[in-house]
């Protein structure tokens, strides 16, 4: 008995040290990048800098939101596409999904596998971007939100949750004499808190993080830029200090391009990271039932 309990013991300390360590190497980029975002940036020149500033200072934020920048505006933009963004997502995904989850529509199966399809087949750049010219959305901040309103996976996602909801709450819900809207909004939605939380992760992950469509169809309008397109153009500057376009980069004195990148991954980091706290519990909820039928 003393030698199972020793076994188990030295089990749970390996295990321990092992979760401990990947805790360690998962966390040290993320603090790196927050060291070298609060120190000096004569100072970061110098080099060493690991886990923690060798001479904290906030100069590196101040110059970021300073009101020569265009970082104010662009978090603004990317907060506000974020919101709109997986607000209308979320509904008409959860709206697609029960139609399709709904045994009594005709074409299920054919709208269903239309949608598979389009997950490993892609028209591709080129007629995308005709699409959204002849829709006239180039410079008009409905490219953010219409183009990627649905997205495939996430129907299948809400779909499977919805199917492994009883069919007798739709029989009740019609004996009552609720219709398909009522039933939709009254039922359905509360019982799928977990996977509309888990999809409005994804949604928001993504629109926070999207750039590209920004230098698409929206970077002639320079009231649309986004955080996530101004940290692309930084980064992608980073290398010299020549560009006379951007004020970031124009005071080398005051900063350097290390200093100003890591300061900016920062600010467009930690907003939606502080999100996860809020829908992690319920993500694998989400993410799991309606996964596997009995």
């Amino acid at each position: 008995m003393r030698k199972k309990r020793k076994k188990i013991e030295v089990f749970d300390i390996v295990l321990t040290i092992i979760i401990c360590f990947i805790i360690v190497i998962t966390l040290y980029p993320f603090l790196n990048v927050l060291a070298v975002s609060l120190n000096d940036a004569t100072d970061t020149v110098k080099g060493g800098i690991y886990i923690w500033p060798r001479e904290f200072t906030l100069a590196n934020y101040k110059q970021v939101f300073s009101g020569s920048s265009k970082l104010p505006l662009a978090f603004f933009n990317s907060i506000l596409r974020t919101v709109i963004g997986t607000v209308t997502g979320v509904i008409a995904t959860a709206m697609v999904a029960y139609t399709l989850s709904r045994r009594d529509f005709i074409f299920n199966k054919a709208v269903t596998l239309l949608f598979i399809i389009t997950m490993y087949v892609s028209g591709g750049l080129i007629p995308e971007f005709l699409v959204v010219k002849n829709l006239g959305l180039i410079n008009n901040f409905a490219v953010y939100i219409l183009p990627g309103l649905i997205s495939a996976f996430n129907v299948i996602v809400m779909r499977s949750f919805m199917d492994g909801l009883p069919e007798a709450l739709y029989e009740s819900a019609k004996i009552d004499g609720a219709n398909d809207w009522t039933t939709f909004y009254k039922i359905v939605m509360p019982l799928c808190l977990p996977v509309i939380a888990t999809i409005a992760l994804f949604i928001a992950v993504g629109q926070w993080n999207s750039w590209f469509d920004t230098y698409l169809y929206a970077r002639g309008n320079a009231s649309m830029t986004t955080l996530q397109y101004e940290l692309m153009k930084i980064i992608d500057n980073a290398s010299s200090n020549v560009d006379v376009n951007n004020p970031l980069l124009q005071n080398a004195s005051k900063s350097n391009p290390q200093s100003i990148k890591m300061a900016i991954t920062m600010v467009a980091t930690v907003p939606i990271l502080l999100v996860y706290p809020f829908v992690q519990k319920y993500f694998v909820t989400g993410m799991t039932l309606g996964a596997v039928k009995s």
